[in-house]
């Protein structure tokens, strides 16, 4: 941990949150097939998640008080200062949207539950939403320190850039990293993030920022707009692509239809899972694309479910395939 003096969150506030049912807190809570970062902390029934929102530095704490069909979740907000009813309620229902713990699962359960990938998948993580705990910027941020490098590089330059311009937050008796405001990155000197061996991303990241630092880019104007527009507008970024793109479609404004591309990584290991094929000998992208047509509306959402079952396999087992794939 850096030697960076900590903000103390000593205001803490008790907000009550309902999901839709059935709901699975762990698998919706914490991803395991997601890098380690240091804004965050997980155990069962518990994670610990930092946030910047509306110009406040929060700790946060989920805490599972239910079942998974009568859930409750018990979300702790620590602040530097009392905050309003108005502004603890938007970070409710923030976190309501991010956490999709509104979504509606009952049809995609019922047509899929006998399905031959999706069963056991639904069976062992029923009630499970794909999630981001961040905002549109944190979710770029992280694309770009994710691009064309192994797990283990991208949690080094994940660290990095949180110990540099992240702010170290305390509360709970945790010590956690917050992210930086886009304004911070987009006046950083490329030279001194290339110092940090970012690389070539030092350019996308502040180029990144700069839109949302101005003010071009407003995440909650962008969610109410068309998928076809979202898409353009994201595409538009430098340094983002079509496969993060896909990403953000999903995990970020919640169209369970898209599923555009398949990265070769995420390809190899699909291909074994579902065609049992050698790693090596993954099969097609419009091969796997195809096979996730009959899902219709709710592909995105199957290849999650699929995704994560894999991942919380790797909790408890020892799968040296995909070991090999990880490279952490």
């Amino acid at each position: 941990m850096s030697r960076k003096k900590a903000k103390k969150l000593i205001i803490k506030t008790k907000l009550e949150i309902i999901p839709t049912t059935p709901f699975h807190f762990d698998s919706t809570i914490y991803k395991p097939g997601h890098f380690s970062t240091t804004d965050t902390e997980w155990i069962a029934g518990k994670r610990w998640q930092t946030t910047l929102w509306q110009e406040e530095t929060l700790g946060l704490l989920f805490e599972d008080k239910g079942t998974l069909m009568k859930p409750k979740i018990n979300l702790y907000v620590f602040s530097e200062r009392k905050l309003t009813k108005d502004f603890l309620r938007s970070v409710r229902n923030e976190m309501v949207y991010r956490f999709n713990l509104d979504l509606d699962l009952k049809e995609f359960i019922d047509s899929f539950k006998h399905d031959l990938v999706l069963r056991a998948c639904l069976k062992k993580l029923k009630g499970m939403r794909p999630m981001t705990h961040g905002s549109l910027y944190d979710y770029l941020v992280i694309a770009i320190v994710l691009q064309n490098a192994p797990v283990r590089r991208s949690v080094s330059m994940m660290q990095s850039l949180f110990e540099n311009y992240g702010v170290l937050l305390r509360y709970d008796r945790k010590e956690l990293y917050c992210m930086w405001k886009p304004e911070v990155m987009a006046n950083v000197p490329e030279e001194e993030l290339r110092k940090l061996k970012i690389g070539y991303r030092a350019k996308s990241l502040i180029r990144v920022s700069k839109p949302f630092a101005r003010g071009e880019i407003n995440e909650m104007e962008l969610r109410k707009k068309s998928p076809e527009e979202q898409k353009k507008i994201l595409l538009g970024l430098y340094g983002i692509g079509p496969q993060s793109v896909g990403y953000i479609m999903g995990d970020i404004f919640h169209h369970w239809d898209f599923l555009e591309h398949i990265s070769p990584w995420e390809g190899k290991i699909l291909s074994k899972i579902i065609f049992g094929t050698k790693i090596d000998r993954p099969v097609s992208e419009k091969k796997l694309l195809e096979f996730f047509e009959k899902y219709e509306k709710y592909k995105a959402l199957a290849a999650n479910y699929i995704w994560e079952d894999i991942f919380w396999k790797r909790k408890t087992q020892k799968i040296d395939w995909l070991e090999k794939e990880i490279r952490l």
